[in-house]
């Protein structure tokens, strides 16, 4: 069997008395597309900060590629290859899209405290910055300042520093949240367009954009994982239908 890119065992936290995390079991193929569902509440976000290490299990444990990574904090996971994106963007502003990009691939490379040092690398990183808003069809805005983007254009912003990283395991916080339908397509053709050797979690409310997008969904409640199946198999699920989408179980 093919070893998972990503593979959750057990993973457990809670604060206090709240248990937000129960026991979660989860693994990613390589190349997956799988979208991460549950009601307000059902430990998704938190599920992706253990991931990432801005919080700390209690217990079980996280593999990347076979190798744990439990004891990594999250500058060193993502050197590791996974890399979030943010349901609120972290974007520098006032600085430029191209700008952004290349400063997230001088990071990547360990140079970007040092670029007086190193101006020849730097020309490379915005070469590659080029290349990578290119690919997700923002090349004509490489030198507007982030601020004087439509919101849209920010999230596919945000999605190209995250490839700038050169992730194995991409997770995706609501990649279309708040981006007004008339944008919405170019995000959906972005998804599409991602590497197929990236594996990615996305989380999102949209439910038309994760059964487009995924090719399995897991769904979450309470802080466990409540079902996990191809997208018709989760439509025709009663249990998920009624804790989550809202329709009867009968």
């Amino acid at each position: 069997m093919t070893q998972p890119a990503l593979a959750v065992h057990g993973l457990s936290k809670r604060f206090g008395s709240l248990v937000v995390a129960q026991a979660i079991e989860l693994d990613l193929a390589r190349g997956a597309r799988t979208g991460l569902i549950g009601p307000n509440g059902a430990g998704k976000t938190t599920l992706v900060n253990l991931l990432t290490g801005t919080l700390r299990a209690d217990a079980g444990t996280i593999m990347l590629d076979g190798r744990p990574i439990d004891a990594l904090t999250p500058e060193a996971r993502v050197r590791r290859g996974i890399v979030r994106t943010h349901q609120i963007n972290t974007l520098l502003d006032e600085t430029t899209v191209c700008d952004n990009v290349a400063i997230a691939v001088a990071e990547r490379d360990g140079i970007a405290w040092r670029l007086l040092r190193f101006a020849r690398r730097w020309r490379a990183c915005i070469d590659e910055a080029r290349s990578r808003l290119a690919e997700l069809g923002i090349a004509h805005a490489v030198e507007r300042r982030v601020s004087e983007l439509p919101y849209g254009e920010q999230r596919l912003l945000e999605i190209a520093i995250a490839l700038a990283l050169r992730p194995r395991v991409l997770l995706l916080d609501e990649p279309a949240a708040g981006v007004p339908s008339l944008e919405a397509h170019a995000i959906h053709a972005a998804l599409d367009r991602l590497p197929g050797d990236i594996s990615v979690l996305m989380i999102e409310h949209d439910m038309d954009l994760v059964f487009r997008f995924a090719r399995e969904i897991v769904v979450l409640a309470q802080g466990r994982v409540l079902a996990r199946g191809s997208p018709a198999e989760i439509a025709a699920d009663r249990q998920v239908r009624a804790v989550y989408l809202g329709r009867s179980a009968s």
